[in-house]
């Protein structure tokens, strides 16, 4: 008997074999795109891809490998014995001919930023510092001689200009806007590796108390940043210049997610300085400040640990002439929040000499409105007045900086301030020298000018004072006493 198939079998068989059909060659599609990505995502990333890739394309034309080479002079290995007579009973005279200093040259690499078509270049002051000949090669192989038109070690920049002209640059991008998590590319020459472009994304922003500067307000990100790195660029995802790279934290030399890059607003207002005025001109209030902590806002009457507390003033400073005293804690600096101190030090820094600012502070339990007029932050070799009157007085001292650590040898450990002068006639005079680091007063610990102050300008007049100094390599505590004074 032949039955006949009914018209909804029918039906159902050919929706069947239709998604079946339908379902092989989607599968056979997604087998090709890669299995389980949608036209979505494939999109997406397409598109991602195309933006780096156009970015990358505008930036590199701009970044520069910077050659440097460099004399070295070194010591003497027989110094230490070179007086000694029985030494030179045994070795005679003929070590006179190696008692003059050797020299030799040493290359370094690094990276460079195009900021004017006309040749003015970004880069990093431990790049150039100090180097014989300046090389400068373009994405385009061409290459230039190097001249050193301005250096501030305090931030570790430094611009040089080359001969040339319609030369591609990077635009300038706020980096006060910087959010943590967002993308940012790391553009340099890592081991000499021309034009290596690293992806990551902001870590952090206002990184202070690193030690590799003075003033610091680093931005930390984890896009690979390696040495010869340095000088480079750190560009947001509109391609425009966020940071100059300058240092990574490690444990072994090479990269371990943390890299450090100088704010593009720090660095261009370092540049405008240097190329109009040929220096850095900075405001100077002339505090002594410290960090508050949570005890210190029970005792100084604060509802949170926030602002930064006045530990002593300047004789004659700004703030002195503006009614600040020790003990005030400052909220607010020209209408900005303060924080913390390295905030307020590179917002007074940032600040032009003669500008009027509003400092709100509070001061025993109220807040209070201050007009200070900003001065002229002193030179080197102008330095702050000392106001200390204890066994201390007299005594001029500085941050150590990595300039610092390698010309008088200091080993990595060591932290402290250095001594860069004593006055005649001071309690000090006999006991401290030019170079020596002081790493704790009365057995507390100093990392830098701020725990200096904040301890000292608590001494008394009339109470001795306990050192522990690092003197060439070797660490000894020193006793000076109050009445040494001459």
């Amino acid at each position: 008997m032949v039955q006949r198939i009914k018209m909804p079998g029918v039906i159902a068989l050919l929706l069947f074999i239709a998604i079946f059909t339908s379902l092989s060659s989607a599968g056979n599609e997604a087998h090709a795109r890669g299995a389980g990505v949608s036209h979505e995502s494939e999109n997406f990333l397409r598109q991602t891809g195309k933006a780096m890739a156009e970015i990358v394309e505008a930036v590199k034309p701009a970044i520069v490998n910077i050659a440097t080479v460099r004399t070295e002079t070194l010591g003497n290995a027989y110094s230490p014995f070179l007086d000694d007579p029985l030494f030179r009973r045994f070795f005679g005279d003929q070590l006179r001919q190696r008692e003059q200093p050797r020299e030799r040259k040493s290359s370094s690499l690094g990276s460079g930023v195009i900021v004017s078509a006309d040749g003015y270049i970004l880069t990093n002051n431990h790049v150039i510092k100090n180097a014989d000949t300046i090389k400068v090669v373009l994405t385009d192989k061409r290459e230039f001689t190097g001249k050193i038109i301005g250096s501030d070690p305090k931030t570790d920049i430094s611009v040089i200009k080359i001969e040339a002209e319609n030369l591609s640059t990077v635009s300038w991008g706020n980096s006060d806007s910087l959010r943590v998590g967002e993308l940012v590319l790391a553009v340099g020459n890592p081991y000499g590796l021309n034009q290596t472009i690293t992806m990551g994304i902001v870590s952090a922003v206002g990184r202070a108390n690193v030690g590799i500067a003075d003033y610091e307000d680093f931005i930390q990100t984890d896009a690979a940043i390696n040495p010869g790195n340095s000088g480079g660029a750190l560009v947001n995802s509109g391609g425009e210049l966020v940071g100059i790279n300058t240092a990574i934290f490690s444990t072994s030399g090479g990269y371990q997610g943390i890299g450090f890059a100088i704010p593009s607003n720090m660095a261009k207002a370092v540049m405008d300085s240097l190329l109009e005025r040929g220096k850095v001109i900075r405001g100077w209030l002339g505090v002594s400040i410290q960090s508050i902590t949570p005890e210190l806002a029970m005792q100084f009457q604060l509802e949170k640990d926030f602002g930064t507390l006045v530990a002593d003033v300047v004789e004659g400073s700004p703030a002195e002439k503006s009614g600040l005293m020790r003990g005030d804690v400052i909220i607010e600096f020209d209408g900005k929040e303060v924080m913390e101190p390295y905030q307020l030090r590179n917002m007074v820094a940032s600040t032009p000499p003669g500008k009027p600012v509003q400092c709100k502070i509070i001061r025993e339990g109220t807040i209070e409105i201050l007009t200070v007029t900003i001065g002229e932050l002193p030179s080197d070799d102008q330095p702050l007045p000392t106001v200390h009157k204890n066994a201390l007085k007299g005594v001029n001292v500085q941050n150590l900086t990595p300039e610092i650590y390698r010309r008088l040898n200091i080993p990595d450990r060591v932290r402290g301030v250095v001594v860069t002068g004593v006055e005649q006639g001071s309690p000090a005079e006999s006991s401290l020298m030019n170079g020596d680091v002081i790493i704790e007063i009365n057995r507390k610990a100093i990392s830098n000018i701020d725990d200096y102050e904040s301890i000292v300008s608590a001494i008394e007049a009339d109470k001795d004072v306990l050192l522990l100094v690092n003197r060439r390599g070797n660490t000894i505590f020193i006793t000076i006493s109050s009445q040494q004074e001459k």
